[in-house]
């Protein structure tokens, strides 16, 4: 497993075929999966999951540009609580998204804004000169980890997925200062 990121609570690293059972309690909880569908309506168990999570490691390595997807664990004890990516969104491929899911038993430590913090930053320093967040305008805890990323809320679409979401965009030089490269 590649460590791509350490902070000082976390460990951002590549996925693996282990982690299919905590992964699947991370995206298979209803709590997470609820406003991730119906993307992952097949994963249900961890046969399904483990099958992403290759899709996934093979998404990375093919990836360009600082995109893709990883686990999120505690530096401390190596739990894994969520996982984030960056990816492109499917109408024409331009624009790319940032997505954090955590556990719920997790919620309320601030992993998915401090993980998600420096996968951007680090994209920004890859030549990303913008990151979208879309979030269904019921998620109030995916949109307060919007805000406290210092996103800008820009409207609402269906652009990307044929849904009403709330799309939140941050470029380099929108960061509170310290905490993105200068453009």
């Amino acid at each position: 497993m590649a460590e791509l990121l350490r902070t000082e609570r976390l460990i951002i690293r590549d996925w693996d075929d282990d982690d299919a059972g905590a992964a699947l309690s991370v995206y298979g909880h209803t709590e997470v999966s609820r406003w991730l569908a119906p993307a992952l309506d097949t994963v249900t168990d961890e046969p399904a999951m483990r099958e992403l999570l290759r899709e996934w490691v093979a998404d990375t390595a093919d990836g360009e540009g600082g995109l893709g997807h990883w686990a999120i664990t505690r530096a401390d004890t190596g739990v894994l609580v969520g996982g984030v990516s960056l990816h492109l969104l499917p109408v024409e491929e331009q624009d790319v998204e940032i997505g954090y899911q955590i556990a719920p038993e997790h919620w309320g430590n601030g992993f998915a804004t401090e993980a998600a913090r420096h996968v951007i930053q680090r994209a920004f320093g890859m030549d990303v000169d913008e990151v979208f967040a879309l979030v269904r305008p019921a998620n109030a805890r995916g949109e307060a980890t919007a805000r406290r990323l210092d996103m800008t809320w820009v409207g609402e679409t269906e652009k990307y997925y044929g849904m009403r979401l709330a799309v939140y965009r941050l470029r380099p030089s929108d960061g509170v200062a310290g905490s993105f490269p200068e453009e």
